[in-house]
């Protein structure tokens, strides 16, 4: 694991390398979800890289993981700030031209602000159980997280990944359920996404319905959409191998 310095503070990013290389693959960028870090990525980014032929190159944003905790509290366009500021300027800080993004979740939402920006080239943009606008299924699935924090062991569970898992849950949990945020959409940034688009969710996902696919399907120009069966709101842990298989063939189509 390395540190580098991202919007004024440290964060904590690893690269691995594919066992089984393609020449001139760009590098993918994986963007964890909303309660997420490098670490709880597991294995995926590895058996990624090893599928596809990229290196990979995962972070935890600021307040995640080991990554330095942001001084002021929580807005509401953190994922705007995210996309527009803090990936920018790691890329930058890597030396990472036109990256795949691949993202979750909150990650996936970032990807595609990223993307739709048209700031600076994007190779591809990978995004699983994406989020474009606030559902009443959403804020309802984050209402039972509330439940299972604290009535399970997921305090425990976050806290072998977060020093401070509390202020991580809660700062996920209070700014999706803030009135001010019911309004958040960023399908503004769907339209202008030159790059391919490769959409997955999961059937059951528990925070959101399809209609999130729906919405990129419809305005992005060039885009692959793919319904999972038997897969809540993670589908690189409910389906990893049809996740990873999909996720190669993509790129194979991209690159070769």
């Amino acid at each position: 694991m390395k540190f580098c310095n991202v919007a004024g503070r440290r964060i904590e990013y690893v690269r691995q390398p594919s066992s089984h290389p393609r020449e001139g693959a760009p590098a993918m960028v994986f963007l964890h979800e909303g309660l997420g870090s490098t670490a709880m990525w597991r294995d995926f980014p590895q058996r990624v890289a090893d599928a596809c032929g990229c290196e990979t190159v995962v972070y935890s944003r600021h307040g995640h993981g080991r990554s330095e905790a942001l001084g002021e509290p929580r807005r509401p366009d953190y994922m705007h700030r995210e996309a527009l500021v803090a990936l920018p300027d790691f890329l930058d800080q890597l030396h990472i031209e036109r990256p795949i993004l691949l993202g979750h979740s909150d990650g996936a939402s970032i990807a595609l602000i990223h993307a739709g920006a048209a700031r600076r080239p994007v190779t591809a943009a990978i995004v699983m159980a994406p989020h474009v606008m606030v559902e009443d299924a959403t804020l309802a699935g984050i209402r039972v997280a509330r439940q299972a924090w604290s009535d399970s062991d997921l305090k425990r569970r976050l806290g072998k990944y977060h020093p401070d898992p509390e202020r991580v849950f809660f700062d996920w949990h209070d700014t999706w359920l803030d009135s001010s945020f019911r309004a958040w959409n960023i399908e503004e940034y769907l339209a202008p996404i030159a790059c391919p688009v490769l959409a997955i969710q999961g059937e059951d996902d528990e925070y959101a319905t399809m209609e999130q696919i729906e919405r990129i399907g419809r305005q992005c120009r060039d885009v692959e959409l793919v319904r999972l069966a038997d897969c809540r709101h993670s589908p690189h842990k409910d389906q990893l191998q049809l996740v990873i298989d999909t996720v190669a063939g993509f790129v194979g189509r991209l690159l070769d």
